[in-house]
């Protein structure tokens, strides 16, 4: 379970630090989103119940998002399918990740601790990898909570538009009933058409 201990550690002599995740990179349609938190305070009670996002039930997730906009400051950062294909995946990971921190309202950031081995560089912030963050720390984790909600309702609300690919069960992820509305209804503007899988499917039609 995370904790506070990383953040403790980073923020010797008054050092701001933040927790910084992502979800969406491997899904075959929708943005890739970013999240930045920052905890002013460790104390408080709900904290003690965050978890890496995937392993949270969707009520749990969405009660834990209620609790960490209410009582922390964040940030969210969207990079599209336009942008993922234009500067792949990776850049528009660390794209989303760079309008994410940029959106915290917090005075000076000097550290951001980001979920993963591969990280951005941002200027004035050290950045910090942290394997399993979410399973570690306290901001990451609610970094992951933040990104994941926020993505899962994009992918919700386009479902109603393309009803047939079953987003808002698949998250735009490559399941069976995914690859069967491909092969009947077609690519749609949603789809990332760099990825593998799509690029076969235009290639096709």
């Amino acid at each position: 379970m995370p904790d506070f201990l990383i953040e403790n550690f980073h923020s010797a002599n008054d050092k701001t630090v933040v927790g910084i995740d992502e979800a969406g990179r491997g899904p075959w349609a929708g943005p890739v989103v970013a999240s930045c938190v920052y905890i002013q305070n460790p104390n408080l009670s709900f904290l003690t119940k965050l978890d890496d996002s995937k392993k949270l039930s969707k009520t749990k997730r969405e009660s834990l998002f209620r609790d960490i906009t209410t009582h922390l400051e964040y940030g969210i950062g969207i990079s599209t399918p336009e942008e993922i294909d234009e500067i792949n995946i990776l850049q528009a990971t660390f794209l989303a990740m760079k309008r994410a921190i940029e959106e915290v309202t917090t005075n000076s950031i000097d550290i951001a601790l980001i979920d993963g081995t591969h990280i951005p560089t941002f200027d004035h912030v050290k950045t910090i990898a942290v394997k399993k963050g979410d399973q570690k720390s306290y901001s990451i984790a609610a970094a992951s909570i933040i990104a994941k909600v926020t993505r899962d309702r994009m992918m919700e609300e386009y479902s109603k538009t393309y009803p047939q690919y079953l987003w808002h069960k698949n998250a735009g992820y490559g399941t069976k009933d995914h690859i069967r509305a491909l092969k009947e209804f077609g690519v749609t503007p949603l789809h990332r058409k760099s990825f593998a899988p799509i690029k076969k499917q235009l290639d096709s039609q």
